[in-house]
């Protein structure tokens, strides 16, 4: 089937594994990620809203919920290219032509960077209260 010694084979067989974990691992990090900027976003505008007695209504943008629902989602499309990228890695070395696929190392790489710029605003809006609505005007965004 191939020309490649069995132990070689085996050895780039664990490394492929090795590589699928440490993907694992990143979307795991995202998602939490993901999961934990979401939830405190919420409870700082609750303990906003406790100190003050204002609601405040967040960024329609620029949230830590969207913040967070983005990266979740990030991460399990990064759980999908792992597995993705682990089998198709496999067959390359059973056939013994594997090729390096550069082109999505940059990609996961810009949306890390994407994400980061994302959340500066964030940080430079976090005091920001913005103002009460009235009684009569519907909450655009109820607390969850």
């Amino acid at each position: 089937m191939n020309k490649i010694p069995k132990i070689d084979r085996q050895r780039e067989h664990q490394a492929n594994e090795r590589t699928f974990l440490a993907w694992l691992r990143t979307s795991i990090a995202l998602i939490g990620f993901g999961f934990a900027i979401a939830r405190f976003g919420l409870f700082l505008r609750q303990l906003s809203f406790t100190l003050t007695k204002q609601q405040p209504l967040p960024h329609p943008v620029f949230s830590s919920e969207n913040l967070g629902i983005a990266l979740v989602i990030f991460g399990i499309f990064t759980i999908v290219f792992a597995v993705w990228q682990y089998n198709r890695v496999f067959w390359q070395i059973e056939k013994g032509d594997y090729k390096p696929m550069r082109w999505m190392v940059w990609v996961m790489a810009g949306m890390v960077i994407f994400f980061g710029v994302f959340s500066v605003p964030l940080l430079y809006m976090r005091d920001k209260v913005y103002p009460r609505r009235s009684e009569n005007q519907p909450l655009s965004r109820k607390l969850r």
